[in-house]
């Protein structure tokens, strides 16, 4: 039978409606209650299994699903309220678990407190005692901190670390930098210090060490000089304390230091030879090897040291001819004065060849001849001389000249740059000074040069004049 049958059948049998309307009522209500409360429980939570029910066809068989359903939903609902409750009596548990722990861990913290402060005390009776007990003890670690930090400087930029190795450094600056007393052990190796370093700038010590040059590193067999100098294989060696190795100079000093390397190496042990030192450590080396020489300073005189230059040059060799073709010339009127045959080759053999040539010509006319070969040979002897004079005259005016251009930029940078930083103004201080230089050191040598000229053209001469007078006397 189906639904619909089951109402028609009901809606006929008015003795069921109306002998029976509550458990009508009854019925709908569970069965709608059943619906809502399954729903719920499905939404609250899934399932864990499905209980197919038998199909109904009556009101009593409906009635008697939903008492089931109702007793199963209790029953569960008893469960799940246990369950509740278990949890929530282990939730209690748990609580006061956490309680009786946060107790215990409070009192632990005011122990521990109370602890710290009891040591605290302690601790500030102790210092109090230690103070008293150390005495001038508290002042002699004083004092090793600072003579090992002083020490401590002192060997390493000394050049016998490159010999002794960084072990002492190390030592040294740990001793300095320690907060404990020294034992007997670290004073006595750091008295051991000082005085190996005080001994050993006495001596004169071979020994092999790295050293770094352009190529790389090599081992050398340098020696040192105490604590002043190092030199290898002729040369020099630079000991830089900030890398604590040796080093190649970038360039050697000058000469006269050079030098005294080879001499003193070459001597024997018995003999005793000269070594330049640096008593500086280092320092002095140093700004010698950045002094630059006369050569170094020739392009800071600009163009107008150039040119100085350049005519310097040419009138020195110019000069240096014209000595030579004056030297020449004066061989040949010696030798032509002991000779009276005229030789034409040189002046005095041309003034002798007039005199020759013009044997009826009288004395007036002969003069006037011979003045006049003297005066052309007297112009040719002198050619040359003049601009040599020309250019000792220039070259101080054009030093002077490069002199006002530098202070010009000087003035410049100045304007510029202000007067703060003398590195500024060097540019232009040494142009005014380096052509300053070159232009005396131009021109004192050609004023000596042409000193010897003109003296030297004016024997030729006067033996030109006195010969050419002779001649005269003897005509007639």
């Amino acid at each position: 039978m189906t639904s619909s049958s089951f109402i028609a059948t009901g809606s006929r049998g008015a003795g069921f409606v109306t002998s029976r309307p509550l458990a009508a009522m009854a019925v709908c209500v569970a069965f709608v209650l059943g619906a809502g409360v399954a729903s719920a429980q499905e939404a609250a939570e899934p399932p864990a299994m499905v209980i197919e029910s038998p199909t109904v066809t009556t009101a009593e068989e409906l009635l008697e699903a939903v008492r089931r359903s109702w007793e199963i939903e209790k029953r569960e609902d008893r469960e799940r309220e246990s369950r509740f409750q278990n949890v929530r009596e282990d939730q209690r548990q748990l609580l006061a678990d956490a309680k009786g722990e946060e107790a215990r861990q409070e009192a632990r913290s005011q122990a521990l407190e109370k602890e710290y402060q009891d040591k605290e005390v302690t601790i500030a009776e102790l210092e109090e005692a230690l103070e008293q007990r150390m005495g001038n003890l508290g002042e002699l670690f004083g004092v090793t901190r600072q003579i090992s930090g002083d020490t401590r400087g002192n060997v390493e930029a000394s050049i016998t670390t490159a010999q002794f190795g960084t072990e002492r450094v190390e030592f040294l600056e740990e001793l300095g930098k320690s907060k404990e007393l020294p034992s007997i052990a670290h004073l006595e190796r750091l008295w051991a210090e000082m005085v190996r370093e005080m001994v050993e700038q006495g001596k004169i010590v071979e020994f092999e060490a790295d050293v770094y040059t352009p190529s790389g590193v090599l081992k050398r067999q340098v020696t040192r000089a105490g604590v002043f100098s190092v030199i290898s294989e002729g040369q020099y060696l630079l000991w830089d304390p900030n890398e604590q190795q040796l080093q190649v100079l970038s360039r050697q000093p000058p000469g006269r230091f050079v030098d005294t390397v080879g001499d003193y190496v070459a001597g024997s042990s018995e003999s005793l030879t000269g070594l330049a030192i640096d008593p500086s450590r280092g320092s002095l080396l140093a700004v010698l090897i950045e002094t630059r020489g006369l050569t170094e300073r020739i392009p800071e005189g600009g163009p107008v040291g150039y040119t100085v230059i350049g005519l310097g040059i040419l009138a020195g060799l110019l000069g240096f001819y014209k000595m030579i073709v004056l030297f020449i010339t004066g061989r040949k009127v010696e030798a032509q004065k002991k000779n009276s045959r005229a030789d034409t080759g040189n002046p005095l053999g041309r003034i002798l060849a007039v005199a020759s040539d013009n044997p009826d010509a009288d004395r007036e006319q002969l003069e006037l001849m011979l003045d006049e070969v003297v005066l052309r040979e007297s112009s040719r002897l002198e050619g040359l001389v003049w601009l040599v004079r020309i250019v000792s005259v220039v070259a101080p005016l054009m030093g002077l000249l490069g002199t006002v251009t530098g202070m010009i930029r000087t003035f410049q940078s100045i304007t510029l740059f202000g007067a703060g930083d003398p590195r500024m103004m060097a540019g232009g201080i040494s142009e005014a000074l380096v052509t300053t230089m070159l232009g005396l050191v131009t021109a004192i040598p050609l004023v000596l040069l042409h000193a010897v000229l003109a003296n030297n053209t004016k024997k030729i001469v006067d033996t030109l004049d006195e010969q050419s007078a002779g001649l005269i006397a003897q005509q007639e």
